[in-house]
């Protein structure tokens, strides 16, 4: 059963750091593009960022631009989001995503193939 399975999400204050992983199982996903996703309460999700199949690619969304950072161990079918300087407004589900047979880099509207369950952050003022 291919599973993904993110884990790190906590309660912070605005403007410190959180790392979260997501580890995949019941494939390798080393030569997929990955992704995160994210839900805030009462909105619809919305991409964070993604990285193509050897990590040397990634794309974000203006907004976390220049703060978040994705990266991969495809050794350890594991992907990251490095979170830095969070907001109150980052508060979220955040969900990892596979795109199983993509290689180049996930754009925000690329079909996800397996979603995760999610993390919640929460960055209080």
């Amino acid at each position: 059963q291919v599973q993904l399975v993110e884990s790190g999400g906590g309660l912070v204050q605005a403007g410190a750091s959180l790392r979260l992983s997501c580890a995949g199982t019941g494939r390798s996903f080393s030569r997929d593009g990955m992704g995160w996703f994210r839900q805030a309460p009462g909105q619809e999700r919305e991409f964070v960022a993604s990285i193509n199949w050897s990590g040397g690619s990634t794309y974000y969304a203006d907004i976390v631009k220049g703060r978040f950072t994705i990266s991969r161990d495809k050794a350890k079918n594991m992907v990251y989001l490095q979170m830095n300087s969070l907001k109150p407004e980052d508060t979220a589900i955040y969900s990892c995503a596979a795109y199983i047979g993509y290689t180049d880099t996930p754009l925000p509207r690329t079909g996800v193939t397996y979603w995760g369950t999610g993390t919640l952050v929460t960055v209080s003022t």
